[in-house]
């Protein structure tokens, strides 16, 4: 195995001083343009690797960003994600992605080893809220790195956030239903201790309420995002007394779990019950029954937050400003609630 070429094996092939080499490698503009090109041409030639971590501690910046994310395997942070790299690589910035898997363990633990690793900045979305990473949180503040929250976020001073109005997003859904005929609508509501979820449960009682409908408590259903746990909602559902004719849900993947279980039972959608959904996953629009569904903006999200973390490192700018950016919704109609169309 070869050893690993220094930039004193540079300084000595050129018979320069390592100091010239380490200051034509980093552009030093003390630097003639014709030792520069020389150096570069010669390091290459030697198969000269820099020592990126040693950079990092120098220069104070490793170009690289922590995201943090409950999990990759969802079309929602996928898109965020991929809104971040598409805005940050052009500025010489590579994206770390760590998740949580909605563990705030991991999440702290995420949150050192990003620091650790010299990250110019973090951008992530939190797991349910509790108090337990406050000091992982501050810690990142103190060291005077960037923290921007998407989509969940928490009220910590100095954050910036990108979400998008999850009120109005649950408001709209629930008064398409209304719009549709439905009078007696229920909710499958996701951890309230999100502000997320909290939010589209109060727009969607808020709707209720404008629209001279009475809230029951009955018909909001706790559920996790999942097929399973929206087939297990119409079951409770189905049982009331007064059984619901439509479904607003906190997520598609509820949302679908609630139309198969509906259709195992010989109910018709959306003529019987109709259901929306949050988030706009892509199967909602290619099944055979299309669900209406809230769009989340993702890949929008992820480039706004992005932009809000590159006006945080802008040199020019000495005092930091908390921003908050908050994204409208837009629901898209589809068979699943139509009943003017179906």
């Amino acid at each position: 195995m070869s050893e690993k070429i220094t930039i004193y094996d540079i300084a000595k092939k050129l018979n320069i001083t390592a100091a010239t080499v380490s200051r034509a490698l980093n552009n030093n503009p003390k630097i003639k343009e014709s030792t520069r090109e020389l150096v570069i041409k010669t390091a290459a030639s030697m198969n000269y690797k820099q020592n990126k971590l040693a950079l990092a501690l120098k220069s104070g910046r490793s170009n690289n960003i922590g995201v943090i994310v409950p999990r990759i395997d969802s079309n929602f942070f996928a898109s965020v994600i991929r809104g971040i790299e598409e805005e940050l690589h052009p500025h010489g910035y590579q994206v770390i992605i760590c998740q949580t898997h909605e563990d705030s363990k991991r999440e702290n633990e995420n949150l050192y080893t990003l620091i650790d690793a010299q990250v110019d900045g973090i951008l992530m979305s939190v797991t349910a809220v509790t108090t337990e990473n406050d000091g992982a949180f501050h810690n990142v503040l103190e060291k005077n790195v960037p923290l921007i929250f998407f989509d969940r976020s928490k009220h910590i001073d100095g954050v910036s956030s990108v979400t998008i109005n999850d009120f109005k997003g649950g408001y709209m859904a629930t008064k398409h239903l209304i719009n549709e005929g439905c009078r007696c609508i229920a909710h499958l509501s996701g951890d309230q201790s999100l502000e997320i979820f909290k939010n589209r449960f109060l727009g969607y009682k808020q709707a209720l309420l404008d629209n001279g409908m009475i809230f029951k408590e009955e018909l909001v259903i706790p559920v996790k995002s999942s097929v399973d746990a929206g087939k297990e909602a119409v079951d409770t559902l189905l049982q009331l007394q007064t059984r619901p004719d439509a479904i607003f849900s906190s997520s598609d993947f509820a949302a679908l779990g609630a139309i198969q279980e509906l259709k195992e039972r010989n109910i018709s959608i959306p003529k019987e019950f109709c259901v929306a959904g949050f988030s706009n996953e892509p199967f909602t629009k290619f099944m055979e029954l299309s669900i209406t569904s809230v769009d989340q903006s993702p890949l929008e999200m992820g480039k706004m937050s992005a932009r809000v973390f590159l006006e945080q490192v802008d040199k020019t700018e000495t005092i930091k400003i908390e921003k908050k950016v908050v994204l409208a919704p837009e629901l898209h109609i589809r068979k699943s609630s139509s009943r003017t169309t179906s």
